[in-house]
C-alpha cells in the first residue's frame, strides 16, 4: 500500500514556523559579524544571513497576502474520498429519444485533445418537451467516463456565483470566509477542475451569459446545458429537441395509463396525444390523470380535451412548471419583451394554420422586417415555430397549439385593427395573384402577364389556400363585408382559373355572395353571383340570370356579355343545346361590341364545343381556327393550348365520320392529326404544370375513337381520372369514368363498360347533371347493343330517350332513336 500524501494544511502551518526559525538564525548570524573571524568566513556568514532574510520575507508575505486565499480552501479531497454525484434520477417512464441519444453519443465519442475546449452539448426546445429527462438519461449512460464526479445545477432563478460556490463545495473546497467576487470564484473553479474528468449538468439555463462562467477549461470535462432557446455558446454543439412522434407519444401514454387501456381504444389514444401537440409534459399529465381515474375511458379524456376553453385546465395537475402546461408556457411568456408578448397575443387571434412572415409586421403595424425580427424572437423562445417554406419560397410560421390557447386567454384590446391590417394585406396579395393568373377575369383585355407570373400565382394559392379560407371566415365573423367580398372574389378567381379546390371554392363563393349583398353594392353582388354560378352544381341558371339583369340595369356591357356566356355554358352542360346556342351567340355579339377579342375568341371556342355535340365538326373547326389565330397573335399560350385540345376533338369527330362513310385513308389521316393536336396541347400544359388541363387533354385523347389505338386510349382516360381524383374534381372523375365506359364498350368488354358507366351515372346523379346521366344511359345501351344484348340495350335506351325529352335535347333524342332503330333491325 502506498504512503498517503501529506495534507496541504501541514505545508500551510509549517510556513510561519520556518519563517520564525529563519528570522532567529539571521539575527544570530548578523551579530556574529562583530566577532573576530577571517574575511572569507565573514563573506559566508553575510550570504547565509541574506538568504535567511529572504526566506523570512517570503514566509511573512505569503502569510499576509496569500493567507486569505489559503484560509478559504483549507483542504483538498483525500485520495480515497468519494467523487461528488449530484446527478438527478431518470424518470421512470422515460421513453423514446433514440435519435437524440444517438446524436449525443456521437458528440461524446470524440476524445478531446490537450488545449482543446471541453465538450459543451446545448440541448434546447419547448418547455415540457423533455430536455431535463434526456439530460438525466444520457448522464447516467456516460457516468463511467467521468470518474471525478458529476455536478448538477438547476439554473432557473439562480446566479452563476451561487452555482460555483455549490460546485466548489461539492469538490471538497472549504470556503471558510467570503470567497470573493465572480473573478476569484472562476479562478478557483478552473483550478479545481484542472486535470479532472467531471460531467457538469446545467438545467434550465436562461442565457449564454449565465452559463459561460460555469464552463470548465479542461478537455477532460464535459457539460450538458438545457434551455428553452438557443444559447449561441462558442464551441458548443447544439441539439434542438423536438416533440414526440405519434408512436412515441402513444408509448409514453401507455407506460403511464396502462398498455391494455391503450390497446382497447387506440384511436382515442391517438386523438389525445394529437390534442396534446405530442408534447411529453402534456401527455404525462394526461397519463397521470388516467392512472388515478380507473373509471375514465380514453374517450372520456379525449372529449374533455376537445373543449379548447378548458383544455389547459385539464392539462394541469398543480400550478408548477413540471405539472402544468399553462405554467410551463407562462415561464417562456414572462421572458419575452412587451412587443413580443403582444405579437403572440395577436397571432393567437388568427385561426390560420400558418402565416407568412409579413403578417407579423401587419399585426404590429410596423415594417415587415421589424415584424419578422419579433417573430423570429418568438421562434427562439420556442413559442412559435417555422412551419417550412411555402411554394413561393416564403418562410411560414405558426404558434404551437397549446401556446395559442395560452395566448388566447390574454385580453388583447387592439386585435380588431390589427386583424383588419392583415386582412387588407391578404386581399392585396390575393388580388395581385389572381390578376396575374387570369387577368381577363378582372377587366376587359386584362393586364399583360407571363407564364412565370401565372405559375407563381398558382404557387401562391397552393401555399396560402388554408390561410385564405381562415381569413375569409375571420372577415365574415366580424362583419367586415367589403373585405369579405374582396377576399372571396380573389379566391374564387384563382380557383376558377386552376379548376382546383372545389369544396373550398364552393363554400367561399357562398360567403362572397352573402357578403356582397350586405355591402349594398349591386355591381359587387352581380360579380359574386357569377362566381357562385361558375362552381354551383345542378345546372341552374337563376344566379347568372339575376347577374345579367343587374349588369344590364347598371349599363355594364362587358359584364353583361360575360353573364350571357355563363348562362349559355350552363345550358350547354345541361344538354339544352338550342337555348345554349342563343346565349353564346348573344355573348359573342356583346364581346364584339366592347371590342374584347380574348373573350370573343373564348366564347367562339365554347360555341365550337356545342357544334361538336350537335355533330357539326366542320363548323366547329372554322370557329376554332379563328380563335386559334387570335390567341397566337396575342401570345396567349394557355388559351392556345385549350383551343388546340378542342381542335383535336373536332378532328377526331371528323375522323369517326369519315370512317363510318368508308373513307378509311382520310379517316386515318384525321385520327393522326387529332392525336398530334392533342399531344401538343398536353405537352404545353405539362410544361406549365397545369395538371387539370393535362387531365382534360388526356381524356380527349382517350375519346378519339381510333380502333388502331384503343388500348392507349383506355390508358389515357384512366390516367385522366387519377389526376382529377387527386385534384378533388368529382365532376371530372365522373366524366373520365364515362369516357372509360365508352372505350371499354368499343373493345367489346361489355361488363366492365357497364360498371364504369353505372359509376359515372351515379356520380352525375349526385351532382344533378341530368344531361350527362342521359349520355351514360345512351352509351350503355350502345355497349349492350354491340355485345348483342338486345333487351337490356332497348330498356336502357328508352330511359335515355325519356331523360333527353325532359331536357328538350333534340340532338340527344335523335342519336338515341338511331340506336333504338338499330336494335329493332
Amino acid at each position: 500500500m502506498s504512503e498517503p500524501k501529506p495534507r496541504r494544511r501541514r505545508v500551510i502551518l509549517a510556513a510561519p514556523v520556518a519563517a520564525g526559525i529563519a528570522a532567529a538564525a539571521a539575527s544570530i548570524l548578523a551579530a556574529s559579524l562583530e566577532w573576530d573571524i577571517p574575511p572569507i568566513a565573514r563573506i559566508g556568514v553575510s550570504a547565509t544571513a541574506a538568504l535567511l532574510v529572504g526566506l523570512t520575507t517570503w514566509a511573512t508575505t505569503e502569510g499576509a497576502a496569500g493567507r486569505t486565499r489559503r484560509r478559504r480552501l483549507s483542504a483538498a479531497p483525500d485520495a480515497g474520498t468519494r467523487a461528488p454525484d449530484q446527478w438527478p434520477p431518470v424518470p421512470e417512464h422515460f421513453t423514446g429519444r433514440a435519435e437524440s441519444l444517438t446524436e449525443l453519443r456521437a458528440a461524446f465519442s470524440r476524445r478531446r485533445k490537450p488545449g482543446e475546449p471541453p465538450l459543451v452539448a446545448s440541448v434546447y426546445g419547448r418547455g415540457g418537451v423533455g430536455k431535463s429527462a434526456l439530460m438525466a438519461r444520457f448522464g447516467q449512460e456516460v457516468a463511467g467516463g467521468f470518474p471525478d464526479g458529476r455536478l448538477y445545477a438547476d439554473l432557473r432563478g439562480v446566479g452563476p456565483e451561487e452555482v460555483l460556490i455549490g460546485f466548489l463545495r461539492a469538490l471538497g473546497v472549504r470556503l471558510t470566509t467570503d470567497p470573493g467576487g465572480m473573478e476569484e470564484l472562476r479562478k478557483l473553479w478552473l483550478t479545481w477542475t484542472k486535470d479532472r474528468r467531471i460531467l457538469i449538468g446545467l438545467d434550465n439555463a436562461d442565457s449564454g451569459e449565465q452559463v459561460k462562467p460555469l464552463l470548465p477549461a479542461d478537455p477532460g470535462c464535459a457539460v450538458i446545458v438545457t434551455s428553452r432557446h438557443p444559447l449561441y455558446l462558442m464551441n458548443a454543439v447544439d441539439f434542438q429537441l423536438p416533440v414526440f412522434s405519434e408512436a412515441q407519444s402513444v408509448e409514453l401514454l401507455a407506460r403511464l395509463a396502462g398498455g391494455a387501456r391503450i390497446v382497447d381504444d387506440l384511436e382515442s389514444a391517438k386523438k389525445i396525444v394529437g390534442i396534446c401537440d405530442h408534447l411529453p409534459l402534456a401527455i404525462s399529465i394526461c397519463g397521470a390523470r388516467l392512472a388515478t381515474r380507473a373509471t375514465w375511458s380514453l374517450r372520456e379524456l379525449a372529449k374533455r380535451l376537445a373543449d379548447e376553453r378548458r383544455r389547459l385546465d385539464q392539462l394541469e395537475l398543480a400550478p408548477r412548471v413540471d405539472k402544468s402546461v399553462r405554467a410551463s408556457v407562462q415561464l417562456s411568456y414572462d421572458d419575452c419583451t412587451g412587443i413580443q408578448r403582444r405579437l403572440l397575443r395577436l397571432m393567437a387571434g388568427l385561426s390560420a394554420p400558418d402565416v407568412p412572415g409579413w403578417v407579423a409586421g401587419a399585426l404590429l403595424d410596423t415594417s415587415e422586417l421589424d415584424g419578422g425580427d419579433q417573430l423570429e424572437a418568438l421562434v427562439d423562445a420556442q413559442l412559435a415555430e417555422c412551419s417550412g417554406t411555402g411554394q413561393t419560397g416564403e418562410m411560414r410560421y405558426r404558434l404551437h397549439d397549446l401556446v395559442r390557447l395560452f395566448a388566447a386567454e390574454m385580453d388583447e384590446e387592439r386585435l380588431l385593427p390589427a386583424l383588419e391590417r392583415v386582412l387588407t394585406g391578404y386581399r392585396q396579395r390575393a388580388e395581385s395573384a389572381a390578376q396575374d393568373r387570369w387577368p381577363q377575369d378582372w377587366s376587359k383585355g386584362g393586364r399583360r402577364t407571363s407564364a412565370a407570373g401565372q405559375s407563381q400565382a398558382a404557387d401562391w394559392l397552393n401555399a396560402e389556400r388554408l390561410s385564405m379560407v381562415a381569413m375569409i371566415h375571420h372577415a365574415r365573423d366580424r362583419e367586415l363585408w367589403e373585405l369579405t367580398w374582396g377576399l372571396a372574389r380573389a379566391f374564387c378567381s384563382l380557383c376558377h382559373s386552376l379548376r382546383a379546390f372545389w369544396a373550398d371554392w364552393r363554400a367561399v363563393a357562398d360567403i362572397g355572395r352573402d357578403a356582397a349583398l350586405r355591402t349594398g353594392d349591386r355591381r359587387a353582388y352581380g360579380i359574386a353571383l357569377m362566381d357562385r354560378a361558375a362552381v354551383a352544381a345542378g345546372g341552374s341558371t337563376a344566379e347568372a340570370e339575376t347577374a345579367l339583369e343587374i349588369f344590364t340595369e347598371l349599363g355594364e356591357s362587358w359584364w353583361a356579355a360575360r353573364a350571357m356566356r355563363t348562362i349559355g355554358m350552363i345550358r350547354y352542360s345541361g344538354g339544352n343545346l338550342d337555348r345554349a346556342q342563343d346565349y353564346l351567340l348573344s355573348a359573342i355579339a356583346g364581346f364584339r361590341d366592347v371590342d374584347d377579342v380574348w373573350w370573343l375568341a373564348r366564347t367562339q371556342r365554347n360555341l365550337a364545343e356545342l357544334r361538336l355535340a350537335e355533330r357539326r365538326p366542320e363548323e366547329a373547326r372554322d370557329l376554332l381556327e379563328e380563335s386559334l389565330a387570335v390567341f397566337e397573335r396575342e401570345g396567349n399560350r394557355y388559351s392556345e393550348a385549350q383551343t388546340l385540345r378542342v381542335y383535336g376533338e373536332a378532328l377526331a369527330a371528323q375522323a369517326r365520320g369519315l370512317r363510318r362513310e368508308g373513307e378509311a385513308r382520310a379517316a386515318q389521316d384525321h385520327f393522326t392529326r387529332a392525336g398530334l393536336s392533342l399531344d401538343r396541347a398536353t405537352e404545353m400544359f405539362k410544361q406549365r404544370g397545369e395538371m387539370w388541363e393535362v387531365a382534360r387533354c388526356l381524356r380527349s385523347a382517350g375519346e378519339v375513337g381510333n380502333p388502331a389505338n384503343v388500348l392507349v386510349e383506355l390508358d389515357h382516360v384512366r390516367e385522366s381520372g387519377e389526376i382529377l381524383a387527386m385534384l378533388g374534381d368529382a365532376w371530372g372523375v365522373a366524366r373520365s369514368a364515362q369516357s372509360a365506359g365508352r372505350v371499354l364498350g368499343r373493345m367489346g368488354r361489355a361488363r366492365e363498360a357497364e360498371e364504369e358507366l353505372r359509376r359515372a351515372y351515379a356520380a352525375f346523379e349526385e351532382l344533378g347533371e341530368r344531361w350527362r346521366m342521359a349520355q351514360c344511359l345512351r352509351y350503355l345501351g350502345e355497349a349492350h347493343l354491340d355485345a348483342g344484348a338486345r333487351e337490356p340495350a332497348v330498356r336502357t335506351l328508352e330511359e335515355a330517350r325519356a331523360l333527353y325529352r325532359s331536357l328538350g335535347n333534340e340532338a340527344g333524342m335523335r342519336r338515341t332513336l338511331e340506336l333504338l332503330r338499330r336494335a329493332e333491325s
